[in-house]
C-alpha cells in the first residue's frame, strides 16, 4: 500500500459511497488509475466490504451494550454457530481475560437484552455493561497521509 492507497481508504471509510470520478478529484489521479487501484485493495482482502452505519436510536434499536461471555474451548464451534444466527449481535470477538468472549449488541428495550442474556448463559457466565454514550463513534483506522 502506498500513500495515494492510503488516502482512498481513509476517503472510503468517510463515505463508502464516493463515485470513483470524486475519489479521482481528491487524490489528483485518473478515474481508471482509482478503479485499477480499489480492484486491488478489494483482490488483496484490504477492502473487505462496504457497507452503511446505521443510527440505531433512529431504527428503534436504543439500547446498545457489551457483553462479556466466559466460554469453554469445547463450547465453541456450538457458540460460534449459535451467535452467528442473531441480528442484534453487531460484533463478537474472542478475547483474553476471565471473559474469552465480548459481544457487542443492539435492542429496543432492555427487557429483550435481558432475555439475550439469559439465553447466552446456557454457554457460561456474563457481565453486561449498557451503554450510556458514545464519545467516539466507529469511524475505521484513518491512515496518516
Amino acid at each position: 500500500m502506498d500513500q495515494l492507497d492510503k488516502k482512498m481508504l481513509n476517503l472510503l471509510q468517510q463515505d463508502a459511497r464516493l463515485s470513483i470520478k470524486k475519489i479521482s478529484e481528491a487524490l489528483f489521479i485518473t478515474a481508471p488509475a482509482v478503479s485499477q487501484r480499489l480492484r486491488h485493495l478489494e483482490e488483496a482482502g484490504i477492502i473487505k466490504n462496504y457497507q452503511a452505519q446505521l443510527h440505531y436510536e433512529a431504527c428503534h434499536l436504543p439500547i446498545k451494550a457489551f457483553i462479556q461471555l466466559s466460554l469453554s474451548p469445547q463450547q465453541k464451534p456450538e457458540f460460534y454457530d449459535y451467535i452467528q444466527k442473531i441480528p442484534n449481535v453487531l460484533e463478537c470477538d474472542c478475547v483474553t481475560g476471565p471473559y474469552s468472549q465480548l459481544i457487542k449488541v443492539v435492542f429496543p428495550t432492555t427487557h429483550l437484552l435481558d432475555q439475550f442474556i439469559n439465553e447466552l448463559q446456557q454457554f457460561g457466565g456474563t457481565n453486561t455493561q449498557i451503554v450510556f454514550s458514545t464519545p467516539v463513534a466507529a469511524r475505521g483506522y484513518q491512515f496518516a497521509e
